[in-house]
């Protein structure tokens, strides 16, 4: 088995950018796993629930056909403990994710951290698809 790479998301209102997100993280090692965020996570963190349940946007991440592996975090509040227990080589983040770099290399200090490039951010972001179905 090869570099196991691991990214997270939400992956609401599924759109190139996602698709551009998933293939630079593929890129980076032979096994991609991507965490999907549970609805009750993003409640949470970003303060309101996503357009789509979770189930469809494992799906909508599943149905790419980019990653081997596609599976929903955990409930527990403790983002990491899922990183913990895939043990991945590299951990892809987005240009836009608000996660702290220093914390997840303190936590995993043999994991490979990359930041990701974004993919015309001006045109494709969940947010501007959640606001144009709110209007």
């Amino acid at each position: 088995m090869g570099r196991k790479v691991v990214c997270a998301g939400t992956f609401d209102h599924f759109h190139p950018g996602h698709i551009d997100f998933l293939r630079q993280a593929k890129t980076l090692g032979e096994v991609l796993t991507v965490i999907v965020a549970r609805d009750e996570t993003v409640k949470r963190i970003k303060g309101f629930l996503p357009t789509h349940n979770e189930q469809v946007r494992k799906r909508n991440v599943e149905e790419s056909g980019i990653p081997e592996l596609v599976i929903l975090g955990n409930l527990d509040t403790d983002l990491f403990q899922i990183i913990q227990e895939l043990k991945p080589d590299i951990i892809a983040l987005g240009y836009d994710q608000r996660v702290s770099e220093e914390e997840i290399v303190k936590r995993f200090p043999s994991c490979t951290i990359v930041r990701l490039i974004s993919f015309e951010p001006d045109q494709f972001k969940s947010s501007f698809y959640r606001q144009k179905n709110n209007c």
